[in-house]
């Protein structure tokens, strides 16, 4: 055993692996739909195999627990088969799941999330979570720290949802998520939706097929293996550093 799997163990097994484990890694995805090219469990599929790789490098400080596989994603539900949380049923998940695992001792976890829709719901867990529960709550988009290789490979002005970076995430981790043969270039609409983006004065809701008709931003059609190779491995690099540092001050703490 390279890594600790809580859905691959036996309580035996767990029993053992709590006597050094520091951390839970809690991955967190979205059920969403993903254009014509990428299966609607792309995102779930993408934080669970993250939590395993970095689950073997931090091994035996670290367990994996399931995967949380549905997201805040109201704004894709216009497009067939997606299936949204409200942000206050995610955070009850969270905490049920916080709450137990905390019965076997752990207090610190990493909500490792591959869906940017979830990140101001983690934001707000994290910090309520962590006082109400009295654990360490950190979070994490899984490869957004990636910002040599991004900056490197993705060239369009748009990305970040079946795009050239997910795409190719998917083609080094889990290939089977992509369908080659349907690539498409992001169908990009005009609207108010460009003045409500991240970096800009106002930020505000939207619905995707707003912003592109066919459900995907970006150019799939430049994606590689290799690519989401050198995103992939650079972020990994730089959560486990992180990682190792706050388990490091938190052994000096006890």
């Amino acid at each position: 055993m390279n890594s600790y799997l809580l859905t691959e163990m036996t309580y035996p097994e767990v029993e053992k692996a709590l006597k050094t484990v520091k951390l839970a890694i809690i991955p967190i995805g979205a059920h969403e739909q993903h254009g014509p090219h990428m299966l609607e469990s792309c995102d779930s599929v993408l934080a669970e195999k993250m939590a395993i790789k970095l689950a073997e490098r931090l091994y035996p400080d670290v367990i994996v627990t399931p995967t949380v596989n549905m997201g805040v994603s109201h704004h894709h539900l216009n497009f067939a088969g997606t299936i949204s949380l409200r942000p206050s049923t995610l955070i009850s998940i969270i905490k049920d799941m916080i709450e137990s695992l905390k019965t076997h001792g752990i207090s610190n976890y990493l909500l490792l999330n591959a869906h940017g829709g979830n990140q101001s719901t983690l934001s707000v867990a994290s910090l309520e979570l962590s006082h109400e529960l009295n654990v360490k709550i950190y979070y994490a988009k899984t490869t957004a720290s990636a910002k040599n290789a991004i900056s490197t490979y993705v060239k369009s002005a748009l990305f970040g949802h079946s795009c050239e970076r997910e795409v190719s995430e998917a083609l080094y981790l889990a290939p089977y998520l992509v369908k080659l043969d349907r690539l498409q270039k992001g169908d990009i609409q005009p609207g108010i939706w460009r003045e409500l983006r991240p970096n800009k004065a106002v930020q505000g809701p939207y619905q995707y097929e707003e912003m592109t008709a066919n459900g995907c931003i970006g150019d799939a059609t430049q994606a590689s293996e290799e690519i989401g190779r050198e995103i992939v491995e650079e972020a990994l690099n730089n959560v486990e550093k992180t990682i190792k540092e706050i388990l490091e001050l938190t052994t000096i703490e006890v």
